[in-house]
């Protein structure tokens, strides 16, 4: 891999020089500099695209390569699947629901499931009562997943086969038996996700996508570009859909039904400006305004075995700084800098060239950092 580290502290050095700190056309010009010789050393990456959102200055995304393999140049504006970060969302709808108190996150999850899920469960062998919506929100439930290898293999044979929610509920419930004591080990599941929709829908009485589409106000904050796929209509003027891919099956995007990975471990499409504006205003307080409840989205969770995930999202440090992220299984990342009061976030349109987003993201931080200090 070229690394970036020689171009950045060119940049760093041209920035500080004379005690003159970037303006925000220097920044992007010196953002775009960095996505191009990103792309130019990684083309299998097909096609990345780069939203920054800093302080009041307006969003900036740059995209480069193609929306299509061998097919049309990829506009920044065109939307994407992001898989798991819609659990951010999911996450953020719940503490909406807290704060309105109609629930608490300590609750016993067998207040809010329906009597076929809470069956599942208790067949399995959990004990319901004693699993609460934290355990689930941080994925230390104790409760197996239903994606496994056997999951992808089935996938990958059957593109177009329609999930349900319950389908996947209750394949989790028989191809495994309970991984631990709740709060006694994380992993990260979508089972988790899944049960949380569920909950939504029996507090709101609304289908989980329309009513995290209010708690988390899309509308009010002019999120127009976001939705989920084959559950809601494709919002008014919007781009075609990236194809995303994954070489491993020969994935693209296009050929599978969405159902896979649709129910609240995954759905959203959005525009990576979209994701990154939901970022930046999550931590703004624009959408869980009660600060003591949206801290517990970034909160250390009790867990016997270590892990970074805290509610709906990973803490972790990059560039020498706390930053909150998520990512999805296709190659969408978003981060929060608190300190810089900067959201990333970073699309790679081929999966498994996914690692340099972190690459990418660290020379965007650094970069920032730097004129902050100023």
């Amino acid at each position: 891999m070229r690394s970036l580290q020689p171009f950045i502290l060119a940049t760093l050095i041209a920035f500080s020089a004379n005690g003159i700190v970037a303006t925000a056309q220097e920044n992007s010009k010196a953002f775009q500099r960095i996505i191009d010789t990103s792309f130019a050393a990684h083309p299998a990456t097909n096609g990345i695209i780069v939203s920054v959102a800093t302080g009041n200055e307006k969003i900036w995304t740059y995209a480069v390569g193609k929306s299509q393999r061998n097919g049309a140049i990829l506009n920044a504006e065109q939307p994407l699947l992001i898989a798991s970060n819609t659990k951010t969302y999911v996450a953020a709808a719940i503490l909406r629901l807290q704060e309105q108190k109609k629930l608490n996150i300590t609750d016993p999850i067998a207040n809010y499931l329906t009597t076929e899920t809470r069956n599942c469960l208790v067949n399995d062998g959990y004990d319901i009562q004693k699993i609460k919506i934290s355990h689930l929100l941080s994925h230390t439930s104790g409760i197996a997943d239903y994606v496994d290898d056997g999951y992808f293999d089935f996938v990958n044979k059957n593109k177009k086969h329609r999930w349900t929610r319950k389908e996947q509920i209750v394949r989790a419930t028989t191809v495994a038996k309970p991984l631990a004591a709740p709060q006694d080990t994380f992993q990260y599941a979508d089972i988790n996700y899944l049960l949380l929709t569920e909950m939504i829908e029996h507090i709101t009485k609304k289908p989980f996508y329309t009513a995290i589409r209010e708690l988390d106000k899309f509308e009010t904050l002019g999120l127009n570009k976001t939705w989920f796929q084959t559950l809601e209509k494709t919002p008014q003027k919007t781009f075609a859909l990236a194809h995303q891919y994954w070489n491993k099956y020969d994935w693209d995007t296009y050929d599978l039904d969405p159902s896979w990975d649709l129910y609240g471990g995954g759905g959203i499409a959005a525009t990576n400006a979209d994701l990154t504006r939901f970022f930046k205003y999550l931590f703004e307080g624009k959408i869980v305004a009660d600060t003591a409840i949206l801290s517990k989205m970034y909160t250390d969770v009790p867990c016997k075995t270590k892990t970074k995930y805290c509610m709906g999202m990973y803490k972790f440090t990059i560039a020498g700084m706390t930053a909150y992220y998520h990512g999805g299984f296709w190659g969408t990342d978003a981060i929060y800098f608190p300190e810089l009061k900067t959201a990333i976030s970073i699309t790679i349109l081929e999966k498994s060239e996914r690692d340099l987003s972190s690459e990418i993201c660290k020379a965007i931080a650094e970069i920032l950092k730097a004129k902050n200090t100023k």
